[in-house]
């Protein structure tokens, strides 16, 4: 590139984000200015939150929803707050591209201002963390960025540009040309092929067994391998999931079990310690999935399926192996067991347990009881669920709800959770999933507890005019806490309710002062009218539902 032709390092960064297919980025000022002004021109939405942990739960949920890479941002001063928002992006492997600022390396070790180390900061929720400490380097480690983020098993990467604020990239001259390479913009990058030997031996496992059972998770979610989930269901196998796996087969399929393990419907847990074989399909086989270890028991076989090869077999040992994408996988086991059905016994015992797990819970999800059930809640809400409908939920008791109460009946419906148990996630992550997805209706599910950690982003929800659905499920207090407390304090001259109680507060009004629209319900008869107003506003809404403390999904089985 002549001299003539050089561009400031604002333009090549804007340019080259916007070559990968970036529509948003979500910062707390003040970084990168300039290049946020090429941006604006490029048509690219400059989101600014008010904190740098909402903007890189923002980015997570942009990641998830769009599987695409995510981009967040904060100065110097913001970076450790902004490293931590990746925690939950670490653990659910999603493609955030972190970007910050830092002074350049003779301010180093010096107590400048706002200045720590921020390789630390990132080292452990990140797959790739570099400094480009002059700008001829930007260029090769952002386009690295991208390849880390996306490819193998995705995840978080973090990006240290010189300048507190980046002012030193985007005021430089620079002869880079803003090029992209496309299979780094989406997830999966690359679908890896599976080994057919490896394929033919797990298909003979299964065909050995006489209590065959499936685990899908957030491998098989990112990976779209929803046909081939249920083609392998419809040949009569058992289908759990991790919650994070929820989605790949609807909840009306009569093999679809749910969600297995800590955050589990009692049907899951009971058919996996029936099972003689499980097989995992893009599962980190870890305590939450597995009840500590415990499930599946001592002695069963387990079979695994993973784009990474560290992960076959890491927490137990596997008597088949198959590294590969999931979806290319599951294709190619479905035609290696052409001819095979699972035995029909073992199928009918699996419908009879979702049926009999339905027939129990049938009275509390119908139920008109005041405070109102969350069980009812959750019905309510999988009747209402439009089609491409994207459930955003917060961790505990709302990744319980969601995954086992709220059922998924219709073409398209997703599940995004916070994985890494992040309270307060949801709500900032369903505005980046809106953005991402602006023509799906996204609702958010929390409860009052997480909702409390970010209601300030209401007025960025507002601003921006971010239109998603709030179901705010409001008790009162930390209700996944409330038993365990009481029970510990039994007994005691003491207030167990300060741990987890809250004052009473109308987030309705909140809601509307920041400019959103606010429907509060009490009546249950009053949540299906409600969530009809909210489908058809014109701005963010949030439906607050008064709801009993004293619900406990998992006390119900």
């Amino acid at each position: 590139m002549s001299i003539e032709k050089m561009q400031k390092g604002s333009e090549y960064m804007a340019e080259t984000l916007h070559a990968y297919g970036i529509t948003h980025v979500f910062l707390m000022e003040a970084i990168l200015r300039h290049t946020l002004v090429e941006l604006e021109r490029l048509g690219v939405r400059r989101i600014v939150a008010h904190s740098e942990k909402g903007a890189a739960y923002m980015a997570d949920g942009y990641a998830r929803a769009g599987r695409k890479p995510g981009v967040c941002m904060s100065q110097s001063v913001g970076a450790a707050n902004l490293s931590a928002g990746l925690q939950d992006a670490y653990l659910a492997s999603s493609p955030v591209i972190a970007i910050t600022g830092r002074k350049a390396p003779e301010f180093q070790h010096r107590h400048s201002y706002q200045e720590l180390d921020h390789g630390p900061l990132f080292a452990a929720v990140t797959k790739y963390n570099v400094f480009a400490s002059a700008p001829e380097l930007v260029p090769m480690y952002l386009r690295q960025c991208f390849r880390e983020a996306t490819s193998g098993r995705p995840g978080p990467v973090h990006l240290d540009v010189t300048n507190h604020a980046g002012a030193f990239l985007d005021k430089c001259k620079t002869n880079f040309d803003a090029t992209a390479e496309p299979q780094y913009a989406r997830v999966p990058a690359m679908r890896p092929l599976p080994d057919p030997d490896a394929v033919r031996k797990l298909a003979d496992v299964i065909r050995a067994a006489q209590r065959p059972l499936l685990v899908v998770g957030n491998g098989a979610n990112i990976s779209g391998a929803h046909d081939e989930t249920r083609a392998l269901a419809d040949l009569g196998l058992p289908v759990a999931s991790s919650v994070d796996g929820k989605g790949l087969l609807p909840d009306s399929h009569p093999l679809y079990l749910g969600p297995v393990g800590g955050y589990n419907r009692k049907c899951a847990n009971d058919m996996i310690k029936r099972a003689d074989l499980v097989v995992y399909v893009g599962c980190s086989v870890n305590d939450q999935l597995t009840l500590d270890w415990t499930l599946p028991p001592r002695g069963v076989r387990i079979a695994q399926i993973d784009i990474s090869p560290e992960e076959l077999g890491r927490n137990i040992p596997n008597c088949a192996s198959v590294l590969g994408d999931a979806k290319l996988s599951m294709a190619a086991l479905v035609q290696a067991l052409e001819g095979w059905r699972a035995p029909t016994a073992w199928t009918a015992e699996a419908e009879a347990a979702l049926t009999d797990w339905l027939r129990r819970h049938a009275a509390r999800l119908t139920s008109n009881a005041v405070p109102i059930l969350t069980d009812r809640l959750c019905q309510d809400l999988s009747d209402f669920l439009p089609q491409d409908s994207v459930v955003v939920a917060d961790t505990g008791f709302s990744s319980i709800w969601t995954g086992a109460f709220v059922r998924f009946l219709k073409p398209g419906q997703r599940l995004i959770r916070a994985t890494g148990g992040s309270l307060g996630w949801s709500f900032p992550a369903s505005l980046g999933a809106k953005c991402a997805l602006p023509d799906r209706p996204v609702f958010c599910f929390t409860g009052d507890g997480g909702f409390w950690y970010h209601l300030c982003e209401m007025e960025t929800a507002a601003r921006h005019n971010i239109k998603t659905i709030t179901v705010l499920n409001n008790n009162g207090g930390f209700g996944q806490c409330a038993g365990k407390v009481r029970q510990i304090y039994a007994g005691k001259e003491v207030r167990p309710e300060d741990l987890f109680m809250f004052r009473n507060t109308n987030f309705t009004r909140i809601a509307e002062e920041m400019g959103c629209m606010g429907i509060r319900v009490e009546q249950p008869a009053d949540i299906i009218p409600a969530l009809e107003k909210a489908l058809a506003a014109d701005r963010p809404v949030l439906v607050e539902v008064i709801t009993d403390i004293a619900c406990d999904p998992q006390e119900q089985e």
